[in-house]
């Protein structure tokens, strides 16, 4: 699993930074980690230099094995805190998504005609 960090202008992308965010992620998507190829973490300070609550944005997108991909927004008042909602958020919504596709493809199997051996009594 590849993870990518950017940051807007008012965020200084450390490698520091970097290293704690990628931590967040690959701790976070450990379990389903094999289904996916990347992630992107896109943080941002949408008030830049003014203060706000709730003005650290992370917004996480999973590119999963041959499906679109999806996406997660935190709004939090740390880089820390969107971070760690974003994956959380994350987590629930792979999970949810693999989970259908399980049980899809389960309905699937169960549908189709079983074949049966006949049996020639003579």
């Amino acid at each position: 699993m590849q993870i990518q960090i950017n940051t807007d202008h008012n965020i200084e992308g450390s490698e520091a930074l970097a290293d704690q965010v990628g931590g967040v992620v690959e701790t976070a998507l450990n379990q389903v980690s094999d289904h996916i190829t990347r992630v992107e973490v896109h943080l941002s300070d949408e008030n830049g230099d003014k203060r706000c609550e709730n003005d650290k944005r992370c917004m996480m997108e999973a590119r999963l094995e041959g499906r679109q991909p999806i996406a997660v927004t935190q709004q939090s008042a740390t880089i820390d805190q969107a971070v760690d909602g974003a994956a959380d958020k994350l987590v629930r919504l792979i999970e949810s998504t693999l989970g259908r596709r399980h049980d899809l493809e389960s309905r699937r199997r169960d549908s189709l005609p079983r074949r049966t051996a006949f049996i020639d009594p003579s």
